[in-house]
């Protein structure tokens, strides 16, 4: 009996010690993951993202979680009576649909995220941009067919202070942040692209990988022609490949560029559809999805075993 308790125990003891090299190098370290697509809609999912999280945190990383919540706003707006209109990519926020997207975020999606996580433990803390003067931004108006165009409380980022989260960190907790920002310049809160959000606050707190959750497997190398899926490339790289890619992987596209550019080691695009897809990608040797990693410097080259591998 002894013996086949041994036998089927071996392979999860495998996959433990397939694990200790990826612990020991992202232990203590901070990474940032956008929460969004359908992990944030499908139950299974939410549940099996928080596991994820706070399994994250109890081997010793430093997880904060970014949040959006395209669905469930438009959702709302559509039961108020509410037009969903988009430019540009983007969602047109008048100060009626800022209400709602405030109060959807903040009232609905983050408490949800924060009871998941909080299952486990006294261990999620839920804020917004404006807490603590974390994410302040000004009006962003996109160029459409080379017009500056309004879409009314649409924020580009231009601050981050990130004292409140590190606090939170500090105190071994994990922060779970809305991408909603504080004006720079009057009372009113804005919407922020929660990619671009969760992008700027991994490079502000100097993380050591950017993860993006999406619906999709990763950066596929010739979409629609073919499925494969590029495991790796550079930020040079990348920056080619922007003007071609769908509208939809643009801000994440941009974003996991400004993280690398901007002193985060890896930036992760994975497909959030896949259970347990956070650990597949950081704790184990195939990882999945697509990982954009900085330019080379001269003179150095990839040491064996680094982040530098796919």
């Amino acid at each position: 009996m002894s013996a086949a308790r041994k036998h089927t125990a071996l392979p999860k003891a495998q996959i433990l010690i397939e694990a200790l090299p990826w612990l020991t190098r992202h232990n203590g370290k901070t990474i940032v993951i956008k929460f969004g697509g359908n992990a944030m809609i499908d139950e299974e999912l939410k549940a099996a993202f928080a596991q994820d999280v706070v399994f994250l945190r109890q081997a010793g990383l430093k997880p904060v979680v970014v949040h959006g919540g395209g669905p469930q706003i438009s959702a709302q707006l559509d039961k108020q009576g509410l037009v969903s209109e988009f430019k540009a990519g983007l969602r047109v926020t008048t100060p009626e649909a800022m209400d709602v997207v405030r109060m959807v975020l903040a009232g609905q999606v983050q408490r949800e995220l924060v009871g998941l996580l909080n299952q486990h433990g006294p261990l999620a803390v839920g804020m917004t941009g404006e807490d603590a003067h974390t994410i302040t931004a000004t009006q962003h108006r996109p160029t459409i067919k080379g017009e500056l165009v309004d879409i009314g409380r649409v924020g580009e980022i231009t601050a981050i202070d990130t004292g409140a989260i590190q606090a939170l960190l500090d105190d071994g907790r994990i922060p779970v942040i809305s991408s909603i920002a504080r004006s720079a310049d009057d009372d009113h809160v804005y919407n922020v692209n929660a990619d671009t959000a969760a992008a700027a606050l991994a490079a502000a707190l100097n993380a050591k990988t950017l993860m993006v959750l999406t619906d999709v497997e990763g950066l596929y190398e010739d979409w629609p022609n073919s499925d494969d899926v590029i495991s790796r490339l550079t930020a040079g790289e990348l920056e080619k490949l922007l003007p071609e890619l769908s509208s939809g992987m643009v801000p994440k596209m941009q974003g996991c560029l400004y993280a690398v550019r901007n002193g985060v080691e890896t930036a992760r695009v994975i497909d959030g559809r896949v259970q347990h897809s956070i650990l597949l990608e950081i704790f184990t040797d195939e990882g999945i999805g697509t990982m954009v990693v900085p330019d080379a410097q001269p003179g150095t080259a990839a040491q064996p075993g680094t982040e530098g591998e796919a």
